[in-house]
């Protein structure tokens, strides 16, 4: 449990060297926030959608196609609710991938 808290802290603060660096743009870096949280937000829900795949919900009061919409919708706000805590770590490694992405670019290593 501390090894994940101490790579937590060290991730965290190589993203604050990184925001905090002078050539990043802070539209660029909320851009890139927004887009790492997208991406975690839609992971989580596919991966609930597949943990529940399994789950038989016929009965009386259960099944058909309003609960699966109803389902769909519900998994999609706990992943959007989830990325926003941040505890899963996908957005952090994901952001730090953009910001070395543009920093690549603008480096001329990578042609646009």
């Amino acid at each position: 449990m501390t090894d994940i808290l101490t790579n937590s802290a060290v991730l965290d603060n190589s993203l604050w060297n990184i925001k905090s660096a002078p050539q990043m743009n802070s539209k660029d870096l909320a851009k890139a926030e927004k887009s790492a949280e997208d991406f975690e937000a839609f992971f989580l829900t596919k991966m609930m959608e597949t943990m529940f795949e399994g789950i038989s919900t016929d009965g009386m009061f259960g099944g058909g196609n309003a609960e699966k919409i109803y389902r769909s919708m519900l998994f999609d706000q706990y992943g959007k609710e989830m990325a926003k805590l941040g505890t899963v770590g996908v957005k952090q490694n994901v952001m730090r991938s953009i910001l070395e992405m543009q920093e690549m670019e603008s480096n001329g290593f990578i042609q646009g």
